[in-house]
């Protein structure tokens, strides 16, 4: 008994390792390829901004308003003269910002409140009825409401979208850590008097995490959207930090004039979203055996 409550929970069973699975479904199907691929050149473009971007984002040039595509502009101008290439391109900086530190926030808070609810039943009837409560709220009247109490910043916006995220990853957890708190493993780590810190991290943590690396990509993706829809909305960032949706927002009034203007903006959101969670579904495969068995081409 005392071999079985001192084996981890995650031990790998044999078989190919998780970076051959991972590498065998990213690249193997077409659909996940261009996926890995569009959501590299996106990173690398919010990263390089600063080479890659032909112009200064956020300098005015009423001379040069609303201009259409051109050598010098490529997707032409904004109704301030300001190069909507380069505003695309800084734009991707503060949606990456948002969509992985939403994700990492809400996972790290979740997964503690759902061990905890997971394994301390009396405290799972408590925690589980804050989590139904906030649930119950629509994420993106919670985050509106988040802002305009605490005035529009990143730190803010940022804050707005973990916090309605945070319930789902709870329950989450805490369904993972029920499952496995029933497992004879478990029970012979229970009987043997295992501390529970001990019983946690080490039989009942590595259970979770599977699921968590898929919901945080399912996550980051819906960040990426709901900032983009804050700022649209105008209770986002400030106008004048270039965001997907602030330049949205700002072209709606000229989209006659120059469809681009939106068009450009919701075009790169659409492919980021739809990038991450592609890859995310791959990341599920990877990680479930069951879906691996299937076979499923990508």
């Amino acid at each position: 008994m005392t071999g079985l409550a001192d084996t981890p929970a995650s031990a790998p069973p044999a078989g190919p390792s998780l970076a051959s699975r991972l590498r065998a479904i990213f690249f193997a199907g077409p659909v996940t390829s261009i996926a890995t691929v569009m959501l590299f050149l996106i990173v690398a473009m919010a990263i390089f901004a600063p080479l890659i971007a032909p112009h200064d984002p956020i300098r005015l040039s009423p001379a040069t308003r609303l201009k259409p595509p051109s050598a010098e502009f490529l997707l032409g101008t904004d109704a301030y003269g300001r190069d909507l290439l380069s505003r695309v391109i800084y734009g991707a900086r503060i949606s990456l910002i948002v969509g992985v530190g939403a994700a990492v926030f809400a996972t790290f808070i979740g997964l503690v409140i759902g061990l905890a609810a997971g394994f301390f039943r009396r405290f799972d009837a408590i925690l589980m009825r804050i989590v139904d409560g906030l649930m119950a709220i629509p994420s993106i009247l919670l985050a509106i409401a988040i802002v305009a109490l605490s005035g529009a910043s990143l730190w803010t916006v940022l804050v707005a979208i973990t916090i309605p995220e945070v319930p789902r990853v709870v329950r989450l957890v805490r369904s993972v850590v029920l499952s496995a708190r029933e497992e004879p493993y478990v029970e012979a780590a229970i009987s043997l008097g295992s501390s529970t810190p001990r019983i946690l991290v080490r039989h009942l943590l590595p259970n979770t995490v599977p699921p968590l690396i898929v919901q945080g990509t399912y996550i980051c993706a819906s960040a990426i959207l709901v900032e983009a829809i804050l700022s649209f909305l105008g209770a986002g960032i400030n106008p004048e930090t270039p965001t997907w949706g602030n330049i949205m927002a700002e072209g709606r009034v000229y989209f006659p004039i120059n469809p681009g203007i939106i068009l450009w903006p919701g075009l790169v959101l659409s492919v980021a979203i739809l990038s991450i969670n592609l890859l995310g579904d791959a990341v599920r495969d990877a990680l479930d055996p069951r879906m691996a068995k299937r076979g499923i081409d990508r």
